[in-house]
């Protein structure tokens, strides 16, 4: 293993584009790490939650917005926005969208690996 490992966004390792989506998935010494584009407009319960399965976002997020604004409502009602600047954590069981006529762009460190991507059925 070297000390050091280098991944370019530019060229990830594998990319998801749901509508009004980008997800640019980079693996890094086993790490995943994605760069998400929300585009203006972008709701999750309308562009991802057809592709997923799910009414909400079961999907654990940490991580960082690197441009424009997305607010976010959790299932027990509580809303949050974050912005530029700003590091985040938010619970499975939201919905979210982009505030305002910019892309919103943030780079996650939990849930690259698995978001837009459908969900498997539970097994009883």
């Amino acid at each position: 293993m070297s000390a050091v490992q280098v991944k370019s966004f530019n060229t990830p390792d594998e990319q998801r584009t749901p509508p009004s989506t980008a997800v640019d998935v980079v693996s890094v010494d086993g790490h995943t790490i994605a760069r998400f584009t929300f585009q203006p407009g972008w709701r999750w319960s309308q562009h991802v939650a057809p592709v997923v399965g799910t009414t909400r976002c079961q999907a654990l997020h940490v991580g960082a917005v690197q441009s424009g604004t997305m607010h976010i409502v959790a299932a027990d009602g509580t809303e949050s926005q974050v912005t530029v600047g700003d590091a985040y954590t938010i619970a499975p069981g939201h919905d979210a969208w982009t505030v305002g006529d910019q892309p919103c762009v943030v780079v996650e460190f939990q849930s690259g690996a698995t978001y837009a991507t459908p969900q498997q059925p539970s097994r009883r």
